[in-house]
């Protein structure tokens, strides 16, 4: 009898542009999970490009998103996804019940120098490293 391997929790961070906030969320768990948690991110209305500071405040601690791109909310991407994290989307994004959702209000790097966007970087390292910690015990 073989049993199979327990399932890989999968996480989709949502806001209105994809180019900040939930861009910086999904690549800090890609890099900390080190491949133990599925990620997503997606905006109801996505921007034409990642934020440039957004960008060179990841590149400070060794993250590259640089080739990212913004993407466009999906029902499939909520209904595939265990945790749906949103960061100021609010009515626009779906909701299903049976979901972990967490709504976590942190300020928008739209606009903002690097210097500004240090401390939101840091705000969602540390949101982060909650988020595995409680992923990776409850999937023990």
């Amino acid at each position: 009898m073989t049993t199979e391997p327990p399932k890989k929790p999968s996480v989709l961070f949502a806001c209105v542009h994809n180019a900040g906030r939930s861009q910086m969320a999904a690549a800090f768990l890609t890099t900390l999970s080190e491949g133990a948690i599925e990620v997503r991110s997606a905006g109801s209305q996505p921007a034409g490009k990642i934020n440039p500071s957004a960008v060179e405040a990841m590149a400070e601690v060794g993250i590259d998103m640089s080739s990212e791109i913004p993407k466009v909310l999906t029902t499939e991407a909520v209904q595939e996804s265990d945790v749906v994290i949103t960061m100021g989307c609010g009515d626009e994004c779906p909701y299903f019940p049976g979901k972990r959702y967490e709504d976590w209000v942190l300020e928008d790097p739209a606009g903002k120098g690097v210097e500004s966007v240090r401390p939101i970087r840091d705000e969602i390292r540390s949101r982060i490293e909650g988020l595995i910690e409680s992923l990776i015990s409850a999937n023990r």
